[in-house]
């Protein structure tokens, strides 16, 4: 059977990611990170997800609060209600966060005989984050795989270019548990319906005639 890595975050991109890899015929170990994120609830949702798959998974802990992202600075404050057509980098980027997953990732890999590493980057993704460019993850690969035994590691980037609408819409044949999944960067009890990511998640279900399911409770 292939083996693959994925990085698994918790949100309903990486969730689908893993359905797709799944469906491919991948054993996968998942690899989640703990960086001291406000959003800290996406952990919880991120081993569920690990559990309810019956995959391996390391919990990572990785201290980025040099970053002076507002996802890891609690002075600083989520941006709410921002343009969300506006094509600029927010304050929720945290320097070169993929960079170094994927290193994890990589490692990982070679370690356990994988070759492939999946990641759930994708358009609306890298509109504002570097680090989830398509041709930041060619360069990557190559660049990385120069510098391990064995040189033939791929990243999987399956929904590159899709957006969130597509994205749940895959995950929807794929039968995805969407209420298990956590994209809002607050990380209260309950989406606050105004940051970047719940918007574009809200918006991506309204859109196909549905309610996201973490807002029926």
């Amino acid at each position: 059977m292939k083996k693959g890595v994925i990085l698994l975050s918790g949100g309903l991109d990486s969730v689908t990611t893993l359905y797709l890899a799944k469906k491919k015929g991948y054993k996968l170990t998942a690899l989640i990170f703990d960086y001291k994120q406000r959003h800290r609830k996406e952990i919880q949702c991120a081993k569920k997800i690990a559990q309810l798959n019956k995959i391996d998974y390391y919990v990572e802990k990785i201290d980025l609060s040099w970053t002076k992202s507002s996802l890891t600075d609690k002075k600083k404050a989520v941006p709410l209600n921002r343009n969300l057509t506006k094509e600029e980098i927010p304050s929720t980027y945290v320097a070169g966060r993929n960079i170094i997953f994927l290193s994890y990732a990589f490692s990982l890999a070679e370690s356990i005989g994988a070759s492939s590493v999946f990641i759930g980057a994708h358009v609306q993704d890298y509109s504002g984050y570097p680090d989830c460019r398509p041709e930041f993850l060619m360069s990557y690969q190559s660049a990385v795989n120069l510098g391990m035994e064995k040189s033939n590691i791929k990243i999987v980037a399956p929904l590159i270019d899709a957006g969130k609408k597509d994205i749940i819409k895959k995950g929807i044949k794929l039968g995805v548990p969407f209420q298990h999944t956590w994209s809002c960067y607050k990380g209260g009890k309950m989406p606050c319906c105004k940051c970047d990511s719940c918007r574009f998640r809200i918006n991506a279900f309204r859109e196909l005639g549905m309610e996201d399911p973490l807002l029926k409770f």
